[in-house]
Parts: C-alpha cells; structure tokens; sequence
C-alpha cells in the first residue's frame, strides 16, 4: 500500500498557471468617464411619443365654478377662506337658486368678469394662498379642480366635461 503525502508546496504548485499568467497579461480595465447629461423632463408614451405638459384654461360656456353651493361634497366657504371678509363676500354672491348672481345663465358668463373677485381667478397665485398649490403643479391641479366641479354641477357624461377635456387635450398638443 503506498502514501501519499501533500506538502502545501504541492497543493499550491498543482494550480493552474495559465489563470495567473492571463490575468498578468490583461490590461487593468479603465472606468469609463460618464458625463451626465440633466435631460428636460419628457414623459413618454409608448411608441417614443412625448407627453406635452396639460395646461388649463377656462372654457367658455361652462360656468360649473360659478354655482357657489355645490353641496356637502364640496369644502363650505369658511373651509376655505381664512379671512371673515372673503367667508361674507363669498356667502353675499350666492343667489337663492345656488349660483353666483353674477353669472348669466341665458349666456353662461360673468357679468363681472374683469372685476371678479380673488377668489374667482384660477391663477397660481390664488391656488397657492387657498389650497396650498406650488405654482409647477397649478395646471394639473386646476385641470382637476374643474373635472370634479363639472361632474359635480353637470354629470360626468356631460357635454361641459367633454368640451373641457377636448379643449385642454387641443391646446396641449
């Protein structure tokens, strides 16, 4: 019967050498340098298409905002407001059919649109100091704002809600 006897020197010098001798011979991998590009920011939709930012405006012949009691779904004035004085004015232009006494209903406008109150411009500005809106997310904000008012007012299989949301889709293509 024979022995075999493995010195450490053995085991070791029984490695391949080819994986050192490959390693010795390969250049050391460069990093590559990235240069960081910042992109504008684009939402794409299949097939490459870039979504265009949606940005509101008032449709004419609507009015939806002008019915001022829109029911217990909606915040009262006083939720609303933070001034006594804008909670009494608001209260003052709410007609006995629920709608401003300022909106024409045989025209569907404002007959004080130029002179209307804060309260009834959709401007950054007042969505921030009402509802807390930053001015980069007043479209979208304002966009939603109107859909659930014109639900609320006139249905959601409205002819109003149909004209809103082909307007907005028209002016942000």
């Amino acid at each position: 019967m024979q022995h075999l006897i493995m010195s450490p020197a053995i085991t070791t010098s029984t490695q391949p050498l080819f994986l050192a001798v490959t390693s010795a011979a390969r250049p050391p991998r460069k990093t590559a340098t990235v240069k960081t590009v910042k992109k504008q920011s684009q939402t794409s939709l299949g097939f490459g298409g870039d979504k265009k930012e949606t940005k509101w405006h008032c449709v004419e012949g609507c009015g939806a905002c002008c019915k001022l009691q829109k029911g217990p779904s909606f915040p009262s004035p006083e939720e609303y407001f933070d001034d006594p004085s804008d909670v009494e004015l608001y209260k003052s232009l709410i007609g006995p059919d629920g709608w401003c006494i300022h909106y024409e209903k045989s025209t569907r406008k404002c007959s004080i649109y130029p002179d209307r109150p804060y309260f009834c411009r959709a401007e950054p500005e007042v969505f921030k100091s009402l509802f807390g809106v930053k001015e980069k997310n007043f479209h979208k904000e304002a966009c939603s704002f109107c859909r659930d008012t014109i639900k609320a007012i006139y249905g959601s299989n409205s002819e109003e809600l149909h004209n809103f949301n082909c307007s907005i889709r028209k002016s942000s293509s």
